[in-house]
């Protein structure tokens, strides 16, 4: 199987990757039926899949697709309680934008 780049983006990312598979960590603020919003550097609007279990104000990472209306459509999602650094989190995103070579595969654009 070939290796899959899924870049690591926050809100501020996310209209340069409609269509592609990304990594979000955010603070879930708002669960309304099988819809989570996040706050990862701005609001995120994610469709939840049955096996999703989101608590709001918990942490989450998602791992989904980004559609043309900059929702996510979610793959798989993981609860990461209460106590997650969220600025760590940010962190992360910008290093792996800022230092692309280490972080995407080299046949996959980013």
């Amino acid at each position: 199987m070939e290796p899959i780049s899924t870049p690591r983006i926050s809100a501020s990312l996310i209209d340069s990757f409609v269509g592609r598979n990304v990594m979000i960590v955010g603070k879930v603020v708002q669960l309304r039926g099988d819809v989570a919003f996040l706050d990862a550097d701005g609001q995120i609007q994610a469709s939840l899949n049955r096996d999703c279990h989101l608590m709001v104000g918990n942490g989450a990472q998602i791992i989904g697709k980004v559609n043309p209306d900059l929702s996510i459509k979610v793959l798989t999602a993981m609860d990461l309680g209460n106590n997650v650094d969220f600025q760590i989190a940010q962190s992360v995103v910008d290093v792996t934008h800022q230092h692309k070579d280490l972080f995407v595969y080299p046949d996959r654009g980013m």
